[in-house]
């Protein structure tokens, strides 16, 4: 089933209203968004929105220069409504690309991943389980749609090993641990029990909210050599006792052992995913709280190795946050600025490079990464898929607007963006956990009316 390209949940006329909270509205204040704009790269103050900024094509740059200072707005928290999905209430694409229903009617569908042999597998983390999808003809619908394996404990990270053609286990990251499954090309259950990796990976069993995150995402070095685990803070900003082997991105020997830290100072680095032709490292992070509603933005960044990322001290660079004013001197200048900057309280979760064939020759090894939404900020901002360009494999430091419409015109939302997997005939995939609903978009090169 497919929607025309014109968006209707497109931004609408609302006037001088914004929302504060679910139901309430306020006088529109002097820097708050107006319409979108397509053409060319938004920059400053005009690179900040919300929902009603949102359009396919539309292109944001932030940089060090633009961060606001601490506290300039109040912090509010304002977290979404989900509700379902309205009738007539689409994902809106670029003109040429359809976006259809893969598969619907999923327990909490986070991570999405594609087998060596096309299949695809999906965590549904509520459920403790791993689903396995197959489209043998082509057709958008998966033939197979069945259970791989469950009593697993909040999975949300898939990986096969060893890379290449012929895979021999698929890894889980649990939220407390890796384990791994005997697999084979074309199986669609697991034939023998869950081998523990790794057993002691902090776990995320705390409440989410500026604290306690959960997710454990995987990713293998091209060689093979080395296992990435992502472990996001327990905390919003602390730097006691508790955070220890968390804010980071741990590295294993394929069997477990040998561990390391590979990056660090990374609130949370929610997806993992390595470029098809250098085989570096990239992820997605959630940044902290609480500092009004453009502090501190998401970010989408290669990953250096032994690389300090800043938090709890420091933020995008030198910058030091408030709440830890004199600590650790010595990392302010060791601290990275990342790649790309992404508006913040967006929540960017997965993300994946676009190694495919059918989409036009420019999106060839870019990214497209999921923003879940934001919940700490007076005017909605996130629930999108945006794709970020790389140049040669660096990035520009520009984000675009590829796949939006999950925010009703009056705020609610239905749909909340996870996890992105390019599917085996080049078609995007896209999780949705707020409709359980696995999305496809896929370029025809028609443009339709709007």
């Amino acid at each position: 089933m497919t929607r025309r390209h014109c968006n209707v949940w497109a931004p609408l006329a609302l006037g001088l209203l914004t929302l504060t909270s679910n139901t309430g509205a306020r006088a529109l204040a002097a820097d708050d968004p107006g319409k979108p704009r397509t053409g060319k790269t938004l920059t400053g103050k005009d690179a900040l929105g919300d929902w009603t900024t949102d359009a396919p094509g539309v292109r944001r740059k932030l940089t060090l220069e633009d961060l606001a200072a601490p506290y300039e707005t109040k912090s509010v928290a304002n977290p979404p409504r989900v509700v379902k999905r309205p009738q007539g209430a689409w994902p809106q694409a670029p003109e040429g690309f359809e976006v259809t229903e893969f598969a619907t009617g999923l327990t909490e569908p986070r991570v999405i991943v594609r087998a060596p042999n096309g299949d695809l597998f999906l965590t549904e983390s509520r459920a403790n389980r791993v689903r396995v999808l197959r489209d043998a003809d082509g057709d958008g619908k998966p033939e197979v749609n069945q259970v791989f394996v469950t009593g697993l404990r909040r999975p949300f990270g898939l990986a096969f090993y060893p890379p290449g053609p012929e895979p021999k286990y698929l890894y889980v990251g649990n939220t407390d641990s890796v384990v791994r499954f005997a697999y084979h090309n074309g199986d669609v259950q697991a034939s023998g029990q869950a081998e523990p990796i790794v057993r002691d990976i902090p776990s995320g069993r705390e409440q989410v909210g500026g604290g306690g995150h959960w997710t454990r995402d995987l990713e293998f070095s091209a060689d093979g050599k080395t296992l990435f685990v992502s472990v996001g803070s327990r905390s919003n900003v602390s730097d006691d006792a508790t955070e220890k082997r968390r804010a980071d991105i741990l590295a294993f020997d394929p069997d477990g052992k040998n561990e390391r830290v590979f990056a660090w100072g990374i609130r949370n680095p929610v997806g993992l995913a390595k470029h098809p032709e250098t085989g570096q490292l990239w992820t997605s992070v959630n940044e902290r709280d609480l500092l009004g509603d453009h502090l501190v933005p998401d970010y989408i960044t290669h990953v250096e190795e032994h690389g300090f990322y800043g938090w709890p001290w420091y933020y995008i660079g030198p910058n030091q946050d408030p709440r830890h004013q004199g600590k650790h001197t010595e990392l302010k200048e060791k601290t990275i600025v990342p790649d790309v900057l992404v508006q913040s309280h967006s929540a960017s979760l997965d993300l994946a490079f676009y190694d495919g064939g059918q989409f036009p020759r420019e999106y060839r090894n870019d990214i497209f990464a999921a923003e879940h939404g934001s919940w700490n900020r007076a005017r909605r901002t996130g629930y999108k898929v945006v794709r970020v360009p790389l140049k040669d494999g660096k990035a520009t430091g520009e984000y675009e607007d590829f796949l939006v419409g999950f925010v009703t015109p009056e705020g609610n939302v239905w749909g909340r963006p996870v996890g992105v997997a390019v599917a085996k005939d080049g078609a995007l995939l896209v999780t949705d956990d707020g409709s359980g609903t696995i999305w496809r978009v896929a370029y025809s090169g028609k443009k339709t009316a709007s």
